[in-house]
């Protein structure tokens, strides 16, 4: 009986073992990633002064999700925090108490906005540079512009952090990081950003964000590396199981303004972002429009 139970200890010992070794290699890994020096070139981009850029500059940043996630005064929020991923901080923009505005340059706000890496190179956790690396030149100093004039305000948060639970499913679920610089194309060229106009392609260019959740192709399903208490994201082609079937032009359009839809389900907000969305113009709203009813008509879920 002694052996039996001797036996069994040195067996827990090596399982315990193999296990603290497992999470110190994880550890390693998942901080050599967080730690990683991006070497981005950089961009010259010209940012522009007068009151129509900056209005402009303000709208983008607005229907872009800007807003939403750093606050209305640019202030800074507590976007997320779960246990399952990490604490999802939004950085205090302005020049601030806490502000990180008087510290960026203009090539920082660029490699910040577009490439999601740090001014000390690394790249930041959470930032959602894989939608905004294809802003034309023009949009994006617009955006710089904007966040340049806005006031200070005195704010003082933490960073951004990935929990341990985070950087288990980092290290081992294949395709999922919370670092968007990993997944960017630093030194590919850009598309030509497509003229402004009710078109496919404007369309497209306006609905980036869009697919982090629907999916490249807009036919939804599971969101990889989304929080658990996600619901699936729906199909929003035009194809089997889409949400929008019979949907109109003025009834989409009607839909984003007021989160509700022609059906009387009303979106939710904290996953449908509908309020960032509605700072869209009609005509952008009709692009995006178009766009959706010239995608393939996909079953729900090929994402």
């Amino acid at each position: 009986m002694k052996k039996f139970f001797k036996w069994v200890g040195i067996v827990l010992g090596g399982f315990v073992g193999l296990i603290a070794i497992a999470l110190v290699v994880i550890y390693v890994v998942s901080q050599s990633r967080l730690t990683h020096v991006y070497q981005i070139a950089e961009e010259p981009i010209s940012i522009p002064t007068d009151t129509a850029s900056i209005e402009k500059g303000r709208h983008i940043f607005q229907f872009r999700g800007c807003e939403a996630c750093h606050g209305e005064n640019l202030e800074g929020t507590v976007y997320l925090d779960d246990p399952a991923v990490g604490k999802v901080i939004s950085s205090n923009l302005t020049t601030g108490n806490g502000g990180v505005g008087s510290a960026m340059t203009d090539s920082d706000w660029a490699r910040a906005i577009r490439h999601g890496v740090r001014p000390d190179g690394t790249g930041y956790l959470f930032m959602p540079s894989t939608e905004f690396y294809f802003l034309s030149d023009e949009d994006l100093g617009a955006v710089i512009a904007y966040i340049k004039s806005v006031p200070p305000v005195d704010s003082s948060l933490p960073a951004s952090e990935i929990s341990f639970t985070g950087r288990i499913v980092m290290t081992l679920v294949k395709g999922i990081t919370f670092i968007p610089a990993e997944l960017i194309p630093h030194d590919a060229a850009r598309l030509t950003a497509p003229e402004v106009g009710t078109t496919p392609e404007y369309g497209e260019y306006l609905t980036q964000s869009c697919k982090v959740c629907h999916g490249l192709t807009m036919s939804g399903g599971m969101i990889p590396g989304f929080p658990s208490n996600w619901p699936p994201a729906p199909n929003i082609t035009f194809g089997g199981g889409s949400a929008l079937p019979t949907w109109t032009e003025d009834e989409f359009i009607n839909t984003i303004r007021t989160g509700k839809t022609p059906e009387g389900k009303e979106l939710r907000a904290e996953f449908m972002p509908w309020n960032s969305y509605k700072f869209m113009s009609d005509d952008e709203l009709k692009a995006v429009f178009v766009y959706l009813e010239s995608l393939p008509r996909l079953e729900y879920g090929n994402r």
